[in-house]
């Protein structure tokens, strides 16, 4: 016991953060795999319950076999708590737990909750009370707006309203997309009152909590005449925004006339189909509209904003909105001969410069190696494959129809492929690098030819 503690403690937090997340899918695979998780009472096969635990505590929402039909109430429970454990992260989830028991917080418990969150180790301690408390807040509103409408507005028992509240409440802040309908939540495309909670939980979640704790500690800043935004709040913000009307737009251009998604909806209808598209695309996986159905220029522009993915430090995946801000920024400042960029009068640092561009170029290698993998173990067009493949190492969980039809080695590589995208590539290397390494000299500077 007391080297297996040693062992815990000299692990790097990067390192412990990937052990979590590895040994939460393992708890949850084996919770799944009992008879008792299944509507029927059967076993259900290994690997349906390591693909769907995997999703779940990715918060991808990607499925082999529907949610509300096959798992049973205590399945559903499980997939439940899972999407809550890894939304607020293994490591913050398990160091809130040791502040509220123990009343203090561990040096070595805060260093991996910092791998986790990107939180500074002074801050850690009122960080996980704060995304606490706005996890809490925000699925509590969601869940009572939706429990009256579907209660009040739509016929549901008020037992079942409040199940189905609560539950669609928790995927969406943690923008997991998992579902009790088969339709994901297309039979409520043309109601506002349940797409728009949604939609805007589904916003919170995925904007980054660092945002939201910004925005709320304002107040006080300013009447300590601190009055100024960080730059990675009007980042995160306004290429959100821009991200968000893109979307919406092109979705309502691409699809205006197409009979099996938004051609037949009035026009108020289609503006609220689109923008409900356009968030659903950045990380969070349900659907008010067919995506099977969909023009092959809207799946594209889906792939595009699913890469990008949501704010950092939240619940979505992607290479995150800031990574695509500096890389933006590092563009034109180039195209304009600019030797150093920057956004919003603030110059960025070189080291963030190469951490977004490792970041990105990861992001597309994995996307690459795992469509090339899909397209040569299943027979489907290019583009549905794409996108599978975009929204399981984004964690997003929209799918064109071939996740359910996969043969086990396709189940295989999407399972890998949530798992890389939720822990990160950056985690992931670090967590797999001996050591960090310090070049104690400065070689000769050469520039190569370009372009």
């Amino acid at each position: 016991m007391t080297s297996l503690r040693r062992t815990l403690v000299t692990i790097h937090p990067a390192r412990m953060v990937v052990i979590a997340f590895a040994l939460a899918v393992l708890a949850g695979t084996t919770l799944l795999a009992l008879p008792l998780a299944t509507e029927d009472g059967t076993t259900p096969p290994l690997l349906t319950a390591l693909f769907t635990a995997t999703s779940a505590i990715c918060v991808t929402g990607l499925v082999v076999v529907d949610t509300g039909t096959y798992w049973s109430g205590f399945g559903e429970g499980v997939i439940l708590a899972m999407i809550q454990v890894g939304g607020f992260g293994i490591m913050a989830m398990a160091s809130l737990l040791a502040l509220l028991i123990a009343g203090k917080l561990r040096l070595r418990m805060a260093l991996n909750v910092q791998a986790e969150t990107r939180a500074g180790i002074g801050e850690v301690r009122r960080v996980l009370v704060r995304v606490a408390a706005i996890i809490l807040v925000v699925e509590l509103v969601t869940a009572t707006i939706l429990t009256l409408r579907f209660s009040l507005g739509h016929g549901l028992p008020f037992g079942r309203a409040v199940y189905e509240g609560v539950f669609h409440a928790v995927s969406a802040f943690n923008n997991a997309g998992f579902g009790l309908y088969t339709d994901s939540l297309t039979s409520y495309a043309t109601d506002p009152w349940v797409t728009l909670p949604v939609a805007l939980s589904v916003i919170l979640g995925g904007i980054g909590f660092p945002v939201i704790i910004e925005v709320l500690r304002h107040r006080s800043r300013r009447r300590r005449g601190r009055r100024g935004w960080s730059l990675h709040l009007k980042l995160t913000v306004v290429t959100t925004a821009i991200l968000l009307v893109a979307g919406m737009v092109l979705t309502l251009w691409l699809e205006w006339e197409n009979p099996n998604t938004l051609g037949p909806l009035a026009v108020g209808e289609k503006a609220l189909g689109s923008f409900f598209h356009s968030v659903m695309s950045r990380s969070a996986g349900y659907n008010a509209a067919d995506v099977t159905a969909m023009e092959s220029a809207t799946l594209l522009v889906t792939c595009v904003l699913m890469f990008i993915g949501g704010g950092s430090a939240s619940t979505a995946g992607g290479i995150k909105v800031t990574t695509f801000a500096v890389l933006g920024a590092a563009i034109i400042a180039e195209v304009r001969g600019e030797p150093t960029s920057g956004v919003f009068r603030r110059q960025l640092a070189p080291h963030v410069l190469r951490q977004a561009l490792t970041v990105a170029l990861l992001g597309i290698g994995l996307v690459i190696m795992s469509t090339i993998a899909l397209l040569a173990i299943v027979d489907a067009p290019f583009e549905v494959v794409l996108f599978e493949a975009v929204s399981a190492a984004c964690t997003v969980g929209l799918s064109a129809g071939l996740t359910p039809e996969l043969p086990g080695a396709g189940q295989v590589i999407v399972t890998v492929l949530m798992f890389v995208g939720r822990v990160g590539p950056i985690t992931l290397v670090s967590a797999l690098a001996l050591r960090e390494r310090r070049r104690r000299y400065q070689l000769p500077e050469e520039r190569p030819i370009i372009g």
